[in-house]
């Protein structure tokens, strides 16, 4: 039986090829727009009678009310206390990191008498995308409102796609509930993202709206935080990704599934495995046809499959080089020592280390955010965080002897770029100051 993942030797790959073969699927954005910006605008214009006929059509449901706040909706019956216990262990967990996140006011003395501050505030309002096509996602209810509950978002507004019968998967409902949320907009896609962005009848407007989502998710959250509608972005999100460091002692079946767990995620998803010297690649590729067999999500397993592959590496240092190329998502380094490459990761969204540490529970119940840059954005945005829902402030305070140290050179610089009334701001102060001292 033919390998599924394809391979490549680190050290045959010239920087040419070694570009060609970090970059992702292609998305063709602008065929995308071309189908989001008509979706945008008629939400714009027509608030809630757009969502609801974009809903009959795209998940063919007949909403009633699209935004309801959630005070109004009782808690979900039914569910298995299990259940309940597992999503209460994560809320904890997550609620913890996040509050570990809160710093306090920073302040420093840039030169005697100049005192500089950095405040902390949470935005207004916020919202919460959380997917729902292929798969519910309960958890990624709890990454995106806790913390925002923990920075003090007093609107939190969550967006998830309800189902057919209009109603909304109770274990969404739940973690919405126990984390603060203030509205549910019943409404997935670009639709959602816009009502969420300009405001419709009953879903309120919000500031800036962050979570995963698929390519048209991706393509209206880009689009509207460039438009009429000021909202802002958590960051431009791709399909999902890993990126597994491997060596010798790494068992083939942990890595396998390492492997399969994200490429279930969706066809358009990517898996990496970087081998280091010793390991047996045949056994994971056994491993890999075994397990895929037995997935309920096999065929879009084995699409993601496709476009995955297999770096053949002789150190932990080269495997560290090509995952910094590559800029994952996930990096998983399932090594001896893991501990020493941390000093040389630079492109990750979130770090799984050692032999014991799946990416699942970062994605579930360790406590830090599932909701990372993917498409090789590690390389310059961070996942959400506390700071996501937080703007900072900086504060400036002078005493007299602050302004007489520092202003002469604040009048030079302001006569250089020709700004005479910057430069008036200070010398009549500094005026004052002599005549007072005089």
């Amino acid at each position: 039986m033919s390998d599924l993942l394809k391979e490549y030797a680190l050290h045959e790959l010239s920087p040419s090829d070694k570009e060609a073969v970090v970059q992702r699927p292609r998305i063709d954005f602008g065929s995308i727009a071309d189908i989001v910006g008509p979706i945008v605008d008629d939400v714009r214009e027509r608030g809630d009678d757009a969502v609801k006929e974009l809903t009959k059509k795209f998940d063919r449901c007949d909403l009633g009310e699209v935004c309801v706040k959630l005070s109004d909706v009782p808690w979900p019956e039914g569910l298995d206390k299990e259940v309940t216990d597992a999503f209460d262990t994560a809320f904890e967990n997550i609620k913890v990191f996040h509050e570990a996140q809160r710093q306090e006011v920073l302040e420093v003395e840039t030169m005697p008498g100049v005192t500089c501050r950095r405040m902390s505030r949470a935005i207004g309002s916020v919202g919460c995308y959380v997917p729902g096509g292929t798969a519910v996602l309960p958890s990624s209810a709890l990454m995106l409102a806790v913390p925002a509950m923990v920075a003090g978002c007093t609107t939190i507004v969550l967006a998830t796609p309800p189902r057919q019968d209009g109603s909304i998967s109770p274990e969404v409902l739940y973690c919405a509930k126990k984390s603060g949320v203030t509205h549910l907009l019943k409404a997935g896609g670009a639709q959602a993202v816009a009502a969420m962005a300009h405001g419709t009848q009953t879903c309120p407007k919000v500031d800036k709206i962050a979570g995963p989502g698929n390519q048209f998710v991706t393509a209206a959250k880009m689009m509207l935080q460039n438009s009429e509608a000021m909202v802002g972005i958590d960051m431009p999100a791709g399909p999902s990704e890993v990126l597994v460091i491997a060596d010798a002692g790494a068992d083939p079946a942990h890595v396998a599934a390492d492997v399969l767990s994200q490429a279930e995620h969706g066809s358009d998803s990517q898996s990496v495995l970087v081998a280091i010297e010793g390991v047996d690649i045949s056994e994971v590729q056994r491993e890999v046809r075994e397990q895929l067999a037995a997935l309920p999500r096999n065929d879009m397993a084995t699409n993601a499959l496709s476009h995955s592959f297999i770096v053949r590496v002789g150190s932990l240092e080269e495997a560290c080089e090509f995952s910094n190329l590559y800029a994952p998502e996930h990096l998983i380094v399932n090594v001896d020592d893991a501990e020493r490459s941390l000093e040389m990761v630079e492109n990750a969204g979130s770090v799984f280390l050692g032999r014991w540490t799946p990416e699942s529970v970062g994605d579930y119940a360790s406590g830090t955010n599932h909701t990372l840059p993917t498409y090789g954005y590690a390389r310059m945005y961070s996942g959400v965080s506390l700071d996501t829902f937080q703007k900072k402030i900086t504060v400036q305070s002078l005493s007299k002897e602050g302004l007489v140290g520092l202003g002469p050179a604040v009048e030079v610089m302001a006569t250089v770029e020709g700004l005479e009334a910057h430069k008036q701001a200070v010398t009549k102060r500094l005026q004052s100051i002599h005549s007072s001292n005089s």
